[in-house]
């Protein structure tokens, strides 16, 4: 058997058994996503939020046995993925359609809130990067942005604890902003192009913003979609400041300086350029945002696996307090900047 043959097998046998460990970490978290679908189906309910609390169920398969390897890849690597497959939700001719007001909203919102989260977590005791985690996700996409933030973020010993409650936070009130900000809209006699632009930059999650703009109007929905995605495309950008902040603080802690811009980010990019094309088939853009989807929620499934109950009791008000006021901040920031724009 000639060296190359060798390396061949070599090879083989060694992602057989690559595959071999993980396959039951991975599997449980898919199990354990497929439940949280059905039950966000059923119920009408943050599929993101059901993930993360069957997920915290099983948190002893995460700790020994065979489970454990398969259950931090999916954590890590499965998430890097549904991260990357987002850009497929997104055109340029998307984010140019409306006008260039909602893209200054937009911009302004994302600097001014997480700005303003950083500045109100220093206040509050906590890390200026716990902010930037929080604001992100009440700013950008909620529990997708999250995700992505954590990833880039420096490593912590709390970081794993801080994305978790920052998850289920972001999920609570969205599902409670899904009720009642088109309350608000009609009480405020917003048109219906405006009740969308609202709709679209305050709701934190993609999924209640189509529920909340189209329980009003399919204008107000139409709407409301197009401005969440110029807001889920800021994760990029948002994502290159995260990297920057940990190349400066985090060398220490972490052995080298990661990549300016990770390669889950450049997928990003790739794809929503190459989604701007319009060559991308239907069916095709439908069955990446559904496989991006799966992603998440199955990292979400895996990492909710890797935390334990006691561990989120001790949060404390303080966090809570912070999440609140960031959205109705948010909500506010939205009103004033709409009526020097519109």
């Amino acid at each position: 058997m000639t060296q190359a043959e060798q390396i061949e097998v070599s090879s083989s046998l060694s992602l057989g058994q690559r595959i071999r460990e993980l396959a039951p970490g991975f599997s449980v978290s898919l199990v354990v996503a497929a439940a949280a679908t059905f039950l966000s189906e059923h119920y009408t309910a943050p599929v993101m939020l059901f993930a993360l609390l069957l997920g915290m169920g099983l948190s002893f398969l995460a700790t020994e046995g065979r489970c454990k390897v398969g259950i931090e890849f999916t954590a890590r690597t499965v998430m890097r993925i549904g991260i990357a497959l987002l850009g497929m939700r997104i055109t340029l001719d998307q984010m140019t359609a409306l006008g260039w007001q909602p893209i200054v909203l937009v911009i302004t919102l994302i600097i001014v809130t997480i700005s303003v989260s950083m500045i109100a977590a220093k206040y509050m005791g906590f890390q200026r990067l716990f902010g930037m985690l929080t604001g992100g996700a009440t700013a950008i996409c909620g529990a997708s942005a999250a995700l992505a933030l954590s990833v880039a973020l420096p490593n912590h010993p709390q970081k794993e604890r801080a994305t978790l409650f920052t998850i289920i936070g972001v999920s609570a009130l969205s599902t409670l902003a899904m009720i009642v900000y088109p309350m608000i809209a009609k009480w405020l006699a917003l048109s219906p192009q405006e009740a969308g632009i609202f709709l679209g930059a305050t709701i934190h999650d993609v999924a209640q913003v189509v529920g909340a703009g189209y329980s009003m109007s399919a204008e107000t929905g139409d709407t409301a979609t197009v401005v969440k995605l110029m807001r889920v495309a800021m994760l990029l950008p948002v994502i290159v400041c995260a990297v920057m902040i940990t190349r400066m603080q985090g060398s220490e802690d972490i052995g080298k300086r990661p990549p300016l811009l990770p390669w889950f980010a450049v997928c990003f990019l790739l794809l929503a350029c190459i989604n701007s094309t319009g060559w991308v088939p239907v069916m095709v853009q439908s069955g990446m945002n559904e496989l991006s989807r799966w992603c998440l929620v199955i990292a979400i499934s895996a990492l909710g696996m890797k935390t334990q109950l006691k561990e989120l009791a001790t949060v404390g008000i303080k966090p809570i307090i912070l999440m609140v006021g960031e959205s109705i901040f948010l909500v506010l920031l939205v009103l004033t900047v709409m009526h020097w724009l519109f």
